[in-house]
């Protein structure tokens, strides 16, 4: 079944977890998929393993204007046209309590995660075709605290604020904004958020946060990308504004 027939899709953060099995879920529905993250040489090894005529790669930090200029000319020029934008880069920052959080760190994780974001959505969203789909990557720390995180948490609950913004200003277009709110994701974020929490015994952090999800498990980055494919299908075509949770349970505990 090809959900995605002939439509384009943008993912940012594409050498990552969820951005990968995002886009070999967009192209096994039929979607032809440019793929931006800052590191070029991932970037490479996911472009390799996938062997698809019908991806696209540019390295580009989505922090910085001219970058995201740069990727949004490059899918217009390569494919025409943009019916998917899959707003998916982050990165976690340090774990520090707010009282000690490096105000370098905080700046960085705000650039990636939150000005990532907004140029997409300024830059972006208005080169998309009428009717299309712009998704969001927030996170569960995009409805509930977690200390420690709070930069990250900072940076999440200005997603789903600017979601929900950008809903209302491209509904004219018939273009529907939505965020997606992941719990703990089996990936190199929790991998890494987990070894700061517990340098010595990282495998105590994840079962602690494993502690906190209903299911007892982390997420899988192809549960991710099998909802953002439902929020880049016309399935979703009555979709806009909302915070689409999956998460376990873990927002409601």
């Amino acid at each position: 079944m090809e959900r995605l027939k002939d439509k384009v899709a943008i993912i940012t953060g594409g050498a990552g977890g969820i951005g990968k099995a995002t886009a070999r879920i967009f192209l096994n529905e039929g979607a032809w998929v440019l793929l931006v993250d800052k590191n070029e040489k991932d970037l490479k090894e996911v472009e390799k393993e996938m062997k698809s005529p019908k991806l696209a790669i540019i390295a580009a930090d989505v922090s910085n204007a001219e970058d995201t200029e740069k990727y949004i000319r490059t899918c217009l020029l390569k494919f025409s046209r943009i019916d998917i934008f899959f707003m998916n880069a982050g990165i976690e920052g340090v774990f520090s309590p707010i009282a000690g959080y490096p105000e370098k760190e905080f700046d960085r994780v705000i650039a990636v995660n939150l000005k990532g974001v907004w140029l997409g959505c300024q830059l972006g969203i208005p080169k998309m075709t009428p009717g299309g789909s712009a998704i969001i990557t927030s996170s569960v720390a995009g409805l509930k605290g977690f200390s420690g995180l709070g930069a990250y948490v900072a940076s999440k609950h200005g997603v789903t604020g600017l979601m929900r913004t950008a809903a209302l200003e491209y509904a004219d277009k018939k273009i529907r904004v939505n965020s997606i709110h992941p719990g703990p994701v089996d990936n190199r974020m929790m991998r890494s958020i987990e070894s700061q929490i517990s340098p010595d015994e990282p495998g105590d952090a994840q079962q602690n946060f494993t502690n906190m999800v209903p299911f007892k498990r982390y997420a899988e980055s192809v549960e991710v990308g099998e909802l953002a494919l439902f929020l880049a299908s016309d399935e979703s075509k009555y979709i806009t504004g909302t915070t689409q949770v999956i998460d376990g349970g873990m927002s409601i505990v």
